[in-house]
């Protein structure tokens, strides 16, 4: 089987770091304080990584809500003691994403309220480009097919 690379989110995050991302936000909530230890958080992290597909596919839901999302620029968590720490900024961020539609609007639509956000939540891809970029991708994808089956 040839090594398969994997698959970039239309943001260009590799999607198991924008998964890596959001899970690594959800641990971090669900402990008291927003505390882990790094030996919790990497039990916790393999336990998730591994209960298969509709985790998945739910943070990477979650994570379109917030394109060009990364927890350590962004001052999501913080790192000391041997664990990591999700901050307000973090919970808020988690909030948005958690937000049901029919609750408030995605993060791409509303303008959040804090401005270290903005350039994460704001940006805002045409609908023609994205078209653009999953045509260019299939033409490609059907020219490799062609090539190996020749």
């Amino acid at each position: 089987m040839p090594f398969q690379k994997s698959r970039r989110c239309d943001d260009g995050h590799v999607g198991a770091g924008v998964n890596f991302h959001v899970t690594v936000l959800k641990i971090l909530v669900s402990y008291p304080d927003g505390f882990a230890a790094m030996e919790d958080l990497k039990r916790d992290m393999a336990i998730l990584a591994t209960s298969g597909r509709d985790w998945t596919e739910r943070t990477r839901r979650l994570a379109g809500r917030v394109p060009g999302l990364d927890i350590f620029s962004q001052g999501l968590i913080d790192r000391t003691n041997g664990g990591w720490r999700i901050t307000a900024k973090g919970r808020a961020v988690l909030g948005l994403m958690e937000a049901r539609p029919d609750q408030a609007p995605i993060a791409t639509q509303q303008p959040p309220s804090e401005p270290e956000l903005a350039p994460a939540i704001s940006r805002n891809i045409p609908a023609e480009r994205i078209r653009g970029r999953l045509a260019a991708r299939r033409r490609r994808r059907n020219a490799r097919m062609q090539a190996r089956a020749s």
